[in-house]
């Protein structure tokens, strides 16, 4: 791991493209595991005197997905990460052999199904689209979300940012949610080999990035 040794967009984007699989900030499975702790302090969150914040690496999130062909969501136990264009398939075709497609007539299909009619969308006009508008339909509707980007169903395109009257962005910024297909195209989404031989390569791949952790601690990540 590069602990504090990226300096830029750029220099990330030849990272993940490097370990294949990155989680976005800091987390519990793999210590130095994440963007957030690979990157110098500079690029980190900070809290500015006037009582702003500046947070490169936030910043750079929309880019590295535009620039480098990565998917990123909710990939791992609802923690958001990054995987590289060459990696993606076979994730994608081991996640959706374990997460059946969502049964006819149910909420995620609706979700799907709206998504897929509308092209993209940020996740509170998805949300809207779907009925879910009343007190508390926030956090359930978001559990859902978080579910179909686990199966491999939605991922994030870009994030889309309000601007104030001088033109100038501000927030936190909104996830513009698609689907793989949309994005990568519908023949980019699997691999030419059964899902376990995705897993087994994965699981090697991720052995030697994570400094040869157990077979069984990779799996574990690779499922939830």
């Amino acid at each position: 791991m590069l602990k504090g040794q990226i300096h830029s967009c750029a220099g990330l984007i030849d990272y993940i493209n490097e370990v294949g699989f990155l989680p976005l900030l800091g987390n519990s499975l793999i210590p130095g595991w994440s963007a957030e702790e690979v990157v110098d302090s500079d690029c980190r969150y900070v809290v500015l005197p006037d009582g702003g914040w500046e947070w490169p690496l936030w910043q750079w999130k929309g880019d590295i997905v535009k620039d480098s062909g990565c998917a990123y969501g909710k990939f791992f136990s609802g923690a958001a990460a990054f995987i590289s264009k060459e990696w993606w398939p076979h994730f994608c075709n081991y996640r959706r052999s374990i997460y059946a497609r969502p049964e006819e007539g149910s909420i995620e299909e609706t979700i799907l199904y709206t998504l897929q009619e509308h092209g993209s969308m940020i996740t509170r006009e998805l949300r809207a689209a779907c009925g879910f508008t009343g007190p508390k339909m926030r956090s359930r509707f978001d559990s859902y979300i978080t579910k179909l980007q686990r199966a491999c169903r939605i991922v994030t395109q870009d994030f889309v940012y309000p601007t104030d009257r001088h033109g100038r962005q501000y927030g936190w910024g909104w996830a513009l949610l698609t689907t793989p297909e949309s994005l990568f195209g519908p023949d980019n989404n699997k691999a030419d080999c059964p899902p376990e031989e995705s897993l087994r390569l994965m699981i090697s791949h991720l052995q030697k990035v994570l400094q040869f952790k157990a077979p069984a601690t990779i799996e574990r990540i690779l499922k939830k």
